[in-house]
């Protein structure tokens, strides 16, 4: 019972060796994180079109019914890039931006995401995160980083843009550039600068100065609260507000609140869509992060209850007046790396921002929103990854041709159509492989009982038997391709009296298959050439041996490749002197 319940309940397992130790690193770990969460979530909570209170509400419910219910030990829940600005898309269809009608629509996006991720959990669909490709993942991050660093130019600026897609806010730019005020680029500019500055050149510099390496981590990890404290006293001592840089003014003081999603029918239809968006492009975020961050330890996460503590964080998020939340990235890895050992350091961070929200949102009432904007740019152009664009390039032209639609088509067109455009061309370029399967003429490498491709290996054959090796397994796909393939390849050649299928990496062969093979076997006939097969695996073997095949088949069935071979073809082997060794049964 108690195993049952903790497979459901993981903070049961972990919890049961938790120590003084553990809670030392966990706690340690919460410090650093908290100081690098409360700017993130007031600017991501600014990317989602949200006052930035909401980011702090949606980063302290979810941590704790992630704890409760997540399998990974360090991951890190909470409001996202890529999920705010799919928040925004959404939301602005139905309301304006800051309105108490588009809160209410971020509320019952995080409610929607959440019943469908808790329904797709105990539905047991974890797998489906296989369906997107890791090209089109990576494509698909890449695109909302330049989406969302352009859309944060103008803060920087004080240039007023709009748009979803990127081809949008830079026209709006560009439009709009006469309003760019100088006081606000005084503020942002520096800020950009100076987060690039600290993210890779501020921890080498106190090392160099005789710092120990943990101190200069978390001093770097700090630097967006530097820029954060420096512009805003900047901004109250030269009351720069009267000059038009915009700040965020006051901050509600207090706990989240416990708040009901509103039930409208209607919305909640219109809304539909891009929650089954939300929750599957956050999933997939999450658990490859989950996945990276559990292997480099030994550990390992459950897809399925995944989906639970996503769909329960985001539940959370929905009643304490928050929005979409995932696992993210970065915060993750800070986790990581700042020794996090279980979800309970998530806890912790969810009480330091509690206590932050608490005691020093009054200190931010002249915060910029400019350095808001730059905590963005920095984080989000991290995401692009250029030389992984290259590497796929390199490595596989249809996994490029994937990738490349789907930060086209997100560029272009929007978040959802990318999605959709990278997952349709995968599954289109997947079927094409598949029904064209590789497919490679065989001959017995001299000395060996091994058999390779007669166009790579120097091979003996035999002109009376035509062996032919297939690479994948058959189904509907391919068996039309399969059967006048090799019905070409054998009456081509007056002299090929046998056809022998080596099926070592058949792994299945369906019923539309079957009929195929059947046919072949009946042309092949008509034409005095016997069908065999051989390395039969044995669920396919089973298989057959229920239909009427094996009793029309005109050859055989051998166990190797190399008993066919010397069944049908003895004079081969003995002039390439390959001595009998007797197979492993």
């Amino acid at each position: 019972m108690s195993s049952s319940l903790a497979r459901y309940f993981p903070v049961l397992e972990w919890g049961r060796t938790y120590s003084g130790r553990i809670l030392a690193n966990d706690l340690v770990a919460a410090v650093i994180v908290t100081i690098m969460l409360i700017p993130q979530s007031l600017a991501y909570s600014m990317l989602a079109g949200l006052p930035p209170v909401i980011g702090l509400y949606a980063s302290m419910a979810p941590l704790l019914a992630y704890a409760v219910f997540g399998t990974s030990r360090t991951l890190a829940v909470g409001p996202v890039a890529v999920i705010s600005l799919m928040t925004a898309a959404a939301a602005s269809k139905v309301a304006t931006a800051g309105s108490p009608e588009y809160i209410a629509a971020a509320l019952i996006l995080a409610f929607l995401s959440g019943l469908i991720l808790l329904v797709m959990g105990l539905l047991k669909l974890g797998a489906l995160a296989n369906l997107l490709s890791h090209p089109v993942i990576s494509g698909f991050i890449t695109a909302p980083g330049l989406i969302i660093a352009s859309s944060q130019l103008g803060h920087i600026l004080g240039i007023k843009t709009s748009g979803e897609t990127l081809v949008a806010i830079v026209g709006s730019f560009f439009r709009n550039i006469g309003q760019l005020n100088p006081w606000t680029a005084m503020v942002g500019i520096p800020a950009v600068a100076f987060l690039f500055w600290v993210r890779k050149g501020l921890k080498p510099l106190l090392i160099k100065l005789g710092l120990q390496t943990r101190p200069a981590d978390l001093i770097a990890k700090a630097g967006p609260v530097f820029a954060i404290a420096l512009t805003t006293a900047a901004v109250a001592l030269f009351d720069l507000a009267e000059h038009g840089v915009k700040i965020v003014g006051t901050i509600p003081t207090g706990v989240p609140p416990l708040t009901i999603p509103l039930f409208d029918p209607q919305l909640w239809m219109q809304l539909a869509a891009p929650a089954l968006f939300l929750s599957i492009i956050g999933f997939v975020e999450s658990v490859s992060v989950a996945k990276t961050l559990a292997a480099k330890r030994r550990q390992r996460i459950r897809p399925d209850q995944e989906l639970i503590g996503l769909g329960a964080s985001n539940l959370a998020a929905a009643f304490t007046g928050g929005y979409p939340v995932t696992g993210g990235f970065a915060r993750s890895v800070v986790n990581f790396d700042a020794g996090a050992e279980t979800p309970a350091a998530g806890v912790f961070t969810a009480i330091g921002i509690g206590l932050a929200a608490l005691t020093l949102t009054p200190l931010l009432y002249f915060l910029p929103n400019a350095t808001l904007a730059a905590t963005i740019i920095v984080a989000v152009l991290s995401l692009v990854n250029i030389k992984a664009i290259l590497d796929v390039w390199r490595y596989s032209k249809s996994d490029f041709a994937a990738m490349m639609l789907t930060i086209g088509m997100t560029l272009v067109a929007g978040v959802e159509a990318g999605v959709v455009a990278g997952v349709g061309l995968s599954v289109l370029l997947f079927l094409h492989k598949a029904s064209k399967p590789h497919m490679a003429i065989v001959g017995l490498v001299p000395g060996t009982q091994h058999f390779r491709n007669i166009h790579r290996h120097e091979v003996a054959t035999s002109p009376r038997v035509l062996n032919v090796r297939i690479d994948e397994s058959l189904t509907f796909t391919n068996a039309g391709w399969l059967e006048e393939a090799v019905t070409d390849l054998a009456l081509k050649s007056p002299d090929v009296r046998d056809v022998v299928l080596m099926c070592s990496a058949v792994n299945e062969i369906d019923a539309t298959a079957l009929e195929s093979i059947e046919a072949l076997n009946h042309r092949l006939s008509s034409a005095d050439v016997r069908l065999h097969l051989s390395e039969v695996k044995g669920p396919v073997m089973d298989r057959l041996k229920r239909s009427h095949f094996l009793e029309e088949l005109t050859g055989q069935v051998f166990l190797s490749q190399f008993d066919a071979l010397q069944a049908l073809s003895p004079e081969l082997l003995l002039a390439t002197s390959v001595k009998r060794v007797a197979p492993i049964r």
